[in-house]
């Protein structure tokens, strides 16, 4: 079986040269030594067809044995389906730290995972609940010893604030970190199936503004012919009827979605 090349004592040893230098350990993982002397370890790897290259840090600060463990790492959620580079992005945005295990750094990497095809304001709206509810009492947590307590803790100091639909959006992304951590072998369950509906308050129904008499669809459509707005608006109302989608589903819709 091939070994990796480098060995401790080889990357103490290693001088520098005119021009930089690349010295493989195996799998994309190289150390880069500047002319210089600066040592930095980097990985080189393809998403979707492209090449990519991720810093793992700087020798000696961080080590041979260090830099393996983050290649693993980054391996790991390169075979997940997420792209490291965009995960180390989002745990920058969302303050999190490099503890692999916690509850926050696997939140980032599946917040990459589910964010494909999103909306920007619903990725927006998953990221501020994670930071501002569920990260500040989950976050720092091993992924592995959350148990159902912890959550209706994080749930219930949403809840004591009235923000009850919250509570419930909460949820659902903490289930579905969970999910994908069950999912990516890091986790053996998923704590929320073990929340009965009646331990948190209920939504409270919102009823919205609707036509229900026939004869008052032609008036409607009538006001959409006769609006007067920008020529987007415009034609977003008049196409409306015809398709029955969302708001945002309508914005973001392109020609290869209408038959």
């Amino acid at each position: 079986m091939k070994t990796n090349r480098l060995t401790e004592i080889k990357v103490r040893q290693i001088k520098p040269a005119e021009k930089p230098r690349k010295i493989a350990d195996g799998a994309g993982l190289y150390l880069e030594v500047a002319p210089t002397g600066g040592k930095l370890w980097r990985y080189a790897y393809r998403f979707c067809g492209k090449q990519k290259l991720l810093a793992l840090g700087k020798y000696p600060d961080v080590s041979l044995q260090e830099a393996r463990k983050r290649h693993a790492e980054a391996r790991a959620c390169l075979a997940s389906g997420a792209d490291p580079s965009d995960v180390r992005k989002v745990e920058k945005k969302l303050g999190v730290d490099r503890a692999k295990n916690t509850f926050e750094f696997i939140a980032a990497e599946w917040l990459i995972v589910w964010s494909r095809g999103k909306a920007k304001t619903t990725i927006d709206h998953t990221q501020s609940r994670l930071r501002n509810d569920i990260l500040p009492v989950l976050g720092k947590k091993p992924i592995t010893s959350i148990t159902t307590l912890d959550v209706l803790t994080a749930l219930r100091r949403i809840e004591n604030r009235g923000a009850i639909e919250t509570v419930h959006k909460s949820k659902n992304i903490i289930s579905q970190v969970m999910r994908y951590a069950v999912s990516t072998e890091r986790a053996d369950q998923n704590p929320i199936l073990n929340i009965y509906s009646s331990a948190l308050q209920s939504r409270k129904p919102k009823h919205m503004a609707s036509i229900t008499e026939p004869a008052r669809v032609a008036e409607l459509l009538r006001a959409i012919e006769s609006y007067k707005g920008t020529y987007q608006v415009q034609a977003a109302l008049r196409l409306a009827p015809l398709v029955f989608v969302r708001i945002g589903e309508l914005r973001s819709a392109e020609w290869a979605d209408i038959d």
